[in-house]
C-alpha cells in the first residue's frame, strides 16, 4: 500500500507529464505532487458513514485526501445526478467543473440473448436450474445481505426449495463468513448457495437464467449490477434509496429491505406474476439500452477535451 500511495503521489504524475499528456485522470484523489491538470472521477463517499466499516486507516486517508486534495482538481466527473448531489453537498464550490456522466455497459456481453447450451452448462457448473434468486456483489457491509437473508428466511419451505437464492461475491471484514453462518442460525442453509468469486464469463449465464435479480444495498453511487441485469432480461428487487430509483426509472420492484415481511412478499410476487415479471423485463431492456460505452466515454472526453480548450484559451 506505501509503495502504490508514493506511486500515485508522486511518481505517476512525473512520468505522465514526461511523457507528454495534457491531462491526469484519477479517482477519487488529487496528486500531493500535481505536475498537471486534474479530471478526478468520484464514485462513492462511503467513507463518511461509519456504518459503511471501510476500515480505520483507510477511513482516515479518504478523510484527509478529501479535505487536502480535492479542492485541488481541476474537473471533477461522477457517475449519477445523485452522487452529484452528494459531492456538492460536501464541495458546493465544485458547481462549476462538477459533470455528470453515467457509466456505460457492454451489451454485447449483458443482453438477454442465451446460448442453447446455456442453461445445461449453469447445471454442470454451479448445479443450478433457472429460476432462483440472485445476488451478485462482494460482501461489504453497506450491501446488507443479513436483511435479504432474513427476509428469504420467511418464504415457505417449499417456496425457498423451488426457488433457492443463489450469492456470488468476495468477502469484506468476515461479511461473508458472517452470512453464512446466519444462514446456518436461520435454518435456510439448504437453500442458500454461495459461489464466491466466479470468472466474468459467468455472470451474464448468471443473470439471465436468474427469476430475479436483488439488491439490498443502503448506498450505491450507481448500482452497475442493476442495470447488467436489465440488459440480460432480469427483473430487478431493490432497496428503496435515491438512486435505485434514478437508475431503474421505475422498471423494478422497490421495497425498503427494512421491511422483512414486505421484502418476503416481493420475492413471491416476482415468482407468481408472470404479467410483472414480464413488464420489469421489457423496461429493463429500454432502461438498460441507455446505458451504453460510447456515450459514456464520448461524454467524459468531451467534458476533459472542453476543459483543456478553455484552460488553453485563458
Amino acid at each position: 500500500m506505501r509503495q502504490r500511495l508514493w506511486a500515485d503521489h508522486f511518481l505517476v504524475p512525473s512520468a505522465a507529464r514526461k511523457q507528454g499528456a495534457d491531462v491526469l485522470i484519477t479517482t477519487g484523489f488529487v496528486p500531493l505532487r500535481k505536475c498537471l491538470p486534474v479530471a478526478m472521477l468520484v464514485f462513492s463517499l462511503q467513507h463518511l458513514d461509519p456504518q459503511n466499516k471501510v476500515g480505520f486507516a483507510r477511513g482516515l486517508y479518504r478523510k484527509w485526501i478529501m479535505k487536502h486534495s480535492w479542492p485541488k482538481a481541476d474537473l471533477v466527473i461522477t457517475n449519477s445526478k445523485f452522487a452529484a448531489s452528494q459531492i456538492l453537498n460536501v464541495y458546493p464550490g465544485f458547481r462549476s467543473r462538477l459533470v455528470q456522466s453515467y457509466e456505460g455497459l457492454q451489451h454485447e456481453q449483458f443482453n438477454p440473448v442465451a446460448a442453447a447450451s446455456e442453461s445445461a452448462r449453469l447445471q454442470e457448473q454451479f448445479n443450478l436450474s433457472p429460476g432462483y434468486f440472485l445476488w451478485i456483489s462482494n460482501f461489504y457491509p453497506y450491501k446488507q445481505p443479513e436483511l435479504l437473508l432474513k427476509a428469504y428466511a420467511l418464504l415457505p419451505h417449499d417456496f425457498r426449495s423451488r426457488h433457492p437464492l443463489v450469492m456470488s461475491g468476495g468477502s469484506w471484514e468476515n461479511e461473508l463468513e458472517n452470512c453464512k453462518r446466519l444462514t446456518r442460525d436461520l435454518g435456510i442453509e439448504a437453500n442458500v448457495q454461495f459461489l464466491g468469486w466466479i470468472a466474468d464469463e459467468w455472470l451474464a449465464p448468471l443473470y439471465r437464467h436468474a427469476l430475479a435479480f436483488v439488491l439490498a444495498s443502503r448506498e450505491e453511487t450507481f448500482g452497475r449490477s442493476v442495470i447488467e441485469s436489465m440488459a440480460c432480461g432480469t427483473p430487478c428487487i431493490v432497496n428503496d434509496i435515491p438512486i435505485m430509483r434514478e437508475v431503474t426509472q421505475g422498471h423494478a420492484t422497490v421495497v425498503d429491505f427494512r421491511n422483512f415481511p414486505r421484502v418476503a412478499g416481493a420475492l413471491q410476487e416476482m415468482a407468481h406474476n408472470p404479467k410483472l415479471r414480464e413488464q420489469l423485463k421489457t423496461g429493463g431492456l429500454v432502461r438498460a439500452a441507455d446505458f451504453t460505452f460510447e456515450k459514456f466515454a464520448s461524454e467524459r472526453i468531451v467534458a476533459i477535451s472542453n476543459f483543456l480548450s478553455a484552460q488553453r484559451a485563458s
